[in-house]
């Protein structure tokens, strides 16, 4: 069930990038609303199981996370926060660094996953609320380049198999291995959700539509949290 819903999010995405991946705006908006439910479900739930059952260093492990993010952009070039130049010339992330890029990204978010006991943990709803946005720029950009074709499909398929194989795999592993997975994956999420957020707005002025829909994804994380508690 897991691994369904893993691989339908992606190609819910994909598929809404290819017919409404034009409005750059929808996108944007999209990724700030997925931003604010990510950051929350990260402090609100990553966060405190990391650190209750955890050890003394589990910081360096989230530490480590945000390093990985940051070392993963070199080769997405952003991609995961809707860097995207359709006009570049540059094709050094077509496909191969993209893919990579994209690919570790998942797999690592998926291994986490394979101790899960709940089948709509806040955990898991992060990691599709965050495949959504990711997979329309995705489809848009694809789109765009006219490689919806065979490569299309090529690329699709290792993104939206990577999380259940890094989940799959997650299964060799000790369970209590798993608070250090998700250590990692909370740097991850840290990460790419602050970037999304508080990326400077133009001229520095107030962009009260970016606040208000990092409001709305809040929400929408704080009302799944009291679900999941009660």
């Amino acid at each position: 069930m897991i691994i369904l819903l893993l691989i339908l999010s992606v190609l819910v995405g994909v598929f809404l990038g290819k017919y409404f991946g034009s409005k750059q705006q929808f996108a944007k908006n999209l990724l700030i609303l997925s931003a604010g439910f990510l950051i929350t479900i990260c402090l609100n739930e990553v966060f405190p199981e990391v650190y209750e059952t955890g050890g003394h260093n589990i910081g360096i492990f989230v530490i480590l996370g945000v390093l990985i993010q940051m070392l993963l952009e070199n080769l997405t070039k952003g991609f995961e926060h809707g860097h995207v130049h359709h006009d570049s010339d540059d094709h050094s992330i077509i496909p191969i660094a993209l893919i990579a890029g994209l690919f570790v990204h998942a797999f690592i978010e998926g291994i986490p996953l394979s101790h899960e006991k709940e089948t709509f943990s806040p955990y898991l709803l992060g990691i599709l609320f965050h495949n959504i946005p990711i997979s329309f720029v995705l489809g848009s950009f694809l789109a765009h380049s006219k490689n919806f074709s065979t490569k299309f499909w090529v690329i699709v398929s290792v993104f939206a198999l990577a999380s259940p194989l890094g989940m799959l795999l997650g299964r060799y592993f000790d369970e209590d291995l798993k608070v250090y997975f998700l250590a990692v994956v909370g740097g991850i999420f840290l990460h790419i959700s602050s970037v999304i957020i508080f990326e400077s707005n133009k001229n520095h002025k107030m962009d009260w539509q970016k606040i208000i829909l990092v409001m709305v994804g809040v929400a929408l994380a704080l009302t799944g949290h009291l679900f999941h508690h009660h």
